[in-house]
Order: structure tokens, then sequence, then C-alpha cells
């Protein structure tokens, strides 16, 4: 969470808090860039008269037009990378795009429809899910050696979750066993001087992954629909804008060769609940803690309403999102490392040709 250059600064608790964040001494095999997303709003400004509102589940949504098939991007990538073909265990979890085969009759987005218990992966034990997500982890870091000899394409993983769902644990399980020379990962927190000066996806655009690159953004550019939606300090107006500039942000990257994976990491409250009491009972784990979690968590209705309206709104057809049942944290890893891994083999990636003055040649 943070603010725009004219706002006070703000603490740490609340929805974009460094609870989840791992000490400075955590070991993690990705290049780690940290940097707090903002709320690019004064909220101690007066609000205008029947503008800005607390956001709640009774409240009317803005909603996004349809994208008119006429303009759906050619993309330069097979779209079943990013697609859920039909029968398939991801086609229930993905949020069909407005414009997709069967999102024209989409009667919007509810979270209480998909089970946060569920285990679609799983093949029942977990020890066996367990040595399922090690052995895609491997596979992932050898397609991910592939992916940057062939240069074509680029991968962006956007995990958007509550406290405690499980954000940095998806990193640490999906990428142990990964090149830090190739993948990178960038967890959003306070801006910096310079970043509060640009526009609030200025400092997102910087940390795109470049030719093959996988980078994996903790929170996102979606926390500046999220907070100040739930706290009133935006209009429903501004929140349409915001929802439209995130579209045509994704839709300028998926068209240069950037493939968008975006998973909500889908969690109950009664699972929150168990791990925000981890955290305080163990003393192992209060650096991850803050009081204003529990304030955050006041308002659960408020964000899953709010995640509600920006899936619906921003589920395209260059960049669907996936929603992860994540109550245990080995299906929640074994899904996205599926998902990682199935995404890169239908790259159709190769390794580029020799250069024909190899031919014959003899190393002496």
């Amino acid at each position: 969470m943070a603010r725009c250059r004219a706002c006070p600064a703000r603490s740490t608790s609340g929805h974009a808090s460094q609870s989840n964040e791992p000490p400075p001494n955590t070991p993690l095999r990705s290049n780690r860039v940290n940097i707090n997303v903002y709320v690019n709003v004064n909220k101690n400004t007066p609000k205008a008269a029947g503008a800005a509102r607390p956001f709640h589940p009774t409240n009317p949504e803005p909603r996004m037009s349809k994208i008119s098939e006429a303009h759906l991007p050619a993309l330069p990538f097979p779209a079943a990378a990013i697609q859920a073909p039909d029968g398939s265990l991801w086609r229930n979890w993905q949020i069909q795009p407005a414009d997709g085969p069967n999102g024209k009759d989409r009667k919007g987005v509810a979270l209480a429809a998909f089970d946060t218990g569920a285990k679609p992966f799983s093949q029942g034990d977990k020890s066996t899910d367990q040595a399922t997500v090690l052995a895609l982890a491997k596979e992932i870091d050898q397609l991910q050696n592939l992916l940057y000899a062939d240069g074509r394409f680029k991968l962006l993983l956007i995990l958007q979750g509550t406290d405690t769902s499980g954000k940095d644990g998806t990193v640490r399980g999906l990428f142990s066993q990964t090149s830090p020379l190739g993948v990178h990962t960038v967890g959003w927190k306070a801006p910096t001087e310079t970043e509060r000066d640009h526009d609030y996806l200025w400092r997102i655009h910087q940390k795109v992954p470049g030719a093959g690159e996988i980078m994996v953004f903790n929170r996102s550019h979606y926390e500046d629909v999220l907070v100040p939606v739930v706290n009133g300090w935006i209009t429903p107006e501004q929140t349409r804008q915001r929802l439209a500039h995130i579209n045509d942000f994704e839709r300028l990257l998926a068209e240069t060769g950037t493939v968008i994976l975006k998973c909500m990491l889908h969690i109950s409250k009664d699972e929150q609940r168990l791990r925000l009491q981890e955290r305080v009972d163990d003393e192992t784990k209060h650096w991850k803690f803050s009081l204003g979690d529990l304030a955050v968590r006041k308002q659960w209705s408020e964000y899953q309403r709010a995640y509600e309206n920006l899936l619906e709104a921003t589920s395209t057809p260059w960049a669907p999102w996936t929603v992860v049942p994540a109550d245990s944290k080995t299906q929640r890893n074994l899904m996205i490392a599926t998902l990682v891994r199935d995404t890169l083999k239908n790259l159709g990636l190769r390794f580029p040709p020799a250069d024909p003055a190899l031919a014959g040649l003899k190393v002496t």
C-alpha cells in the first residue's frame, strides 16, 4: 500500500503490509527487489459529496465494457500458453475473458463459488504432491534455460492475495531450483521519491521481464484497484480509468512478447485467522505480524468484493486470471508450478540454430 507524493507517510500495517516479507537475511534463490505498492491518492483530501465512498458488497460496482472482438490482439505467442482449453483441469479455475469462447454470458465473478480447500491437482498424498512440486521446480529450471536461449518471449507471473495467502511461499516453492540469473522477484512496497514523481504504472514498467527472463510480482499494480477502492479514496470513475489503464498496459506487454500469468491466491477467512494466530504465537514469526493486519481483516468482505470486481474487469484474452485454492500450501504450489510448466511448454520454445561456421570445427 502506498501513496502519492502529496500523501502523508503511512504505517507499514494494512493490506500491503510488510507482514508477508521474509527478514533481510532470509536466503532466496531469486533476486529480490523490495518496493512497496502505493495508493496514488491523498486519503486526507476531503471527499466530494457523492464521489468516493467506502467499498461495500451492496454498493454498485464500476463495470468495464466488453472488448470488441474486432480489436482483439494478435499475440506473438500461442494462445494455448495462457488460455485453459475446454475439459482441462484449468478451465474451472480460470476466469474466462468477457470476449473469450464462453465469456460473453458470464454473470460476474463470485469468489464464494471457488472452494478454497479444493485440491484439483493433488494425487491424494501430501508427500507425493511435495515430490511432484520439486520435480516441477527442476523442470521449470530447464525450461527457463530454454526460454532464455530462445529469446523471443518473457514471462511475468503475478501473485495477488490477502495477507497470509502464501505469496512468499509460492516463490520459494516454485523457484527453489532455478538460477537467479534468469528468475527475479519484486515485492512491491513503499515507493521512492522518484517513483512518486510519476504515474502509478511507471515503476511497474521498470520491472517487467526482459527477453528470456521470468519475473515474479509479489503483489502488483492491482493493489491500486484494491486498497483505494475499499477505503473509498477514489471514485467509481477513477476506478474504471485504472482498470482500463491496466488492461491497456498488459495488452502492450503481451503484444510485445510478455506472457502474463495472473494468480489470485484464494484462502478462507478462517484459514487466514489460523495463520495470523500462528504468527502471534510463534516468536520466530512475530516479524511477519502487524496490528494493522487485524484492521484490514475487518474489511474482509469489502476486499473480497473488490477482488471480484477486478477479476471480472481485467481477465482478458491476453492476460486471464486464475483463481488458486490456497488453504493447502502444497496444493497451491503444485497448481501454480503446473501452470508455469505447462505455459512454458506450450510456447514452442527452441534453441537457436547453430552458427554455420561451427560445422566441422575442431577445438585445438
